[in-house]
């Protein structure tokens, strides 16, 4: 069994304030069984973020920073056929203007029904066909658009633009100056302009601004790249539950998302290596993916493995 624990900390200071009063007894006395076997670090102003890279390893896929085709592989579990052809997923959002930079709220905030959603992609269908994209509705929170020279395009997550400035992910704080004028990344900015046009005056918008909902008044694109095979067998269980929470700042929110993981699929992996069944732990948090597993050990080795082992919150500010 691989357990896989996105959002499991970030590098704020406030997440740093409460992971000494986290209490998570399963998750202390799980490390203190398994092995640290491997970690992929990366900066926190990577594209990709460890939870991603994480999944994309256990797949076997390959790619660089931002280049990882989750368009392609969400779109054929949407049921739509990808081909050969290079993806991009297309995530209805809302950019809120601030003072002095305009911020992407978490899409899952738009609630959005089937019927708002057809009817948004509909009206900036025309805006991407024109210029020679193919795209596809999935589902109310997936679009997508597939045109050749997606193919290599680097893009950052929705998962790291969101609750930050949307211009410092367009192009990423550390890419050359070049890589934002792009012919593609020029189209897709442009894109993104006149589908805001397109929404500001939509009916679906001025429907849900009168019940004071959020409205749809732009998009993001991701997970840029062609369809690679994945290894199923090799897919582990993916813990989002601390994600919402941490992605709205709700500290509270999510000490206790961890506390209720801790009590449930932390505790029943610890079931299993006690039991002396293989399992994997992958924590991820906001720059590092780390991954931990059961390995062949004398009763002398789990004993000194455990006391040597780190304290969980030590284990999580870490990432």
């Amino acid at each position: 069994m691989h357990l896989l624990v996105a959002f499991a900390s970030d590098t704020s200071e406030t997440c740093r304030h409460v992971l000494p009063d986290l209490a998570l007894p399963h998750l202390e006395r799980l490390l203190a069984l398994l092995a640290p076997v491997g970690r992929d670090e990366a900066a926190a102003t990577a594209f990709s973020p460890p939870q991603e890279r994480a999944l994309a390893a256990a797949w076997g896929w390959h790619g660089g920073d931002g280049t990882l085709p989750f368009a392609a592989h969400a779109a054929a579990g949407d049921g739509i056929a990808v081909g050969n052809r290079a993806w991009a997923l297309l995530t209805p959002a809302h950019w809120q203007l601030g003072r002095d930079r305009v911020v992407l709220l978490d899409p899952a905030l738009l609630e959005l029904d089937e019927d708002e959603s057809r009817a948004l992609f509909d009206a900036v269908r025309d805006l991407f066909e024109s210029e020679g994209f193919t795209v596809a509705w999935g589902c109310a929170g997936r679009w997508y658009a597939a045109r050749d020279d997606l193919a290599s395009f680097a893009t950052a997550s929705v998962d790291r633009v969101v609750g930050r400035g949307v211009d410092d992910w367009l192009r990423g704080p550390t890419r050359a100056a070049s890589a934002a004028t792009s012919p593609i990344a020029s189209l897709v900015r442009r894109l993104q302009s006149e589908a805001q046009l397109v929404f500001y005056t939509h009916a679906v918008n001025e429907a849900r601004e009168e019940r004071d909902a959020l409205a749809v008044n732009s998009f993001w694109l991701s997970g840029c790249g062609r369809a690679q095979p994945t290894r199923s067998e090799a897919t582990p269980d993916v813990s989002a539950t601390l994600r919402a929470p941490l992605l709205a700042g709700d500290w509270a929110g999510w000490a206790e998302a961890w506390r209720a993981l801790d009590d449930d699929a932390i505790a029943r992996l610890l079931e299993r290596a006690r039991d002396r069944e293989p399992v994997m732990l992958t924590l991820c948090g906001e720059r590092t993916a780390a991954r931990f597993e059961t390995r062949p050990r004398s009763a002398w080795q789990r004993l000194v493995r455990a006391r040597k082992s780190l304290p969980a919150h030590e284990t999580l500010a870490a990432l």
